[in-house]
């Protein structure tokens, strides 16, 4: 039996303990806001927190997350409204909005450890999250606003 927290909420697992943790949000806990990209780990669709730091969910296994706290975007803030969220409406970051969960969770990551990153340490983060639509200045710019570095009125 593997037990964990998910956003807050005592869980167990009964299940292969091989099983990506994705699978375990989206197909048991129904928490679909946690997308499904490569199932590699490689674009950081899946990202969610694991113990407070970023971690992509389709290449951990269920065993990996026992007794942590795990935080996916449905968790982070009940109403949408925590700072990253809020700069991610203000600069109109989504095009099509698929990666943009894995993208605002790196990015809370980040800002959890460097309250005001340069340039250059947000791309050097936020490289591992791909957006097909190629909204990287807008989210570059979120990140920065979040951050209270840039707090100017963003044009899109």
């Amino acid at each position: 039996m593997i037990k964990l927290k998910v956003n807050g909420r005592s869980r167990q697992f009964d299940g292969d303990p091989e099983m990506p943790l994705l699978w375990y949000l989206r197909d048991l806990l129904e928490m679909t806001g946690t997308k499904y990209g490569c199932g590699q780990g490689l674009c950081g669709a899946c990202t969610v927190h694991i113990g407070g730091a970023a971690a992509r969910s389709c290449v951990t296994p269920m065993k990996s997350a026992a007794g942590k706290n795990i935080l996916t975007i449905e968790g982070l803030a009940a109403k949408g409204d925590h700072p990253v969220q809020q700069a991610w409406k203000q600069c109109n970051v989504p095009q099509c909005g698929y990666c943009q969960s894995g993208q605002i969770m790196q990015a809370v990551s980040l800002l959890k450890v460097n309250p005001k990153p340069t340039d250059r340490e947000i791309d050097d983060v936020m490289q591992g999250n791909i957006c097909r639509c190629g909204t990287y200045q807008r989210i570059r710019e979120a990140i920065k606003l979040a951050a209270g570095v840039k707090t100017s009125e963003v044009k899109a």
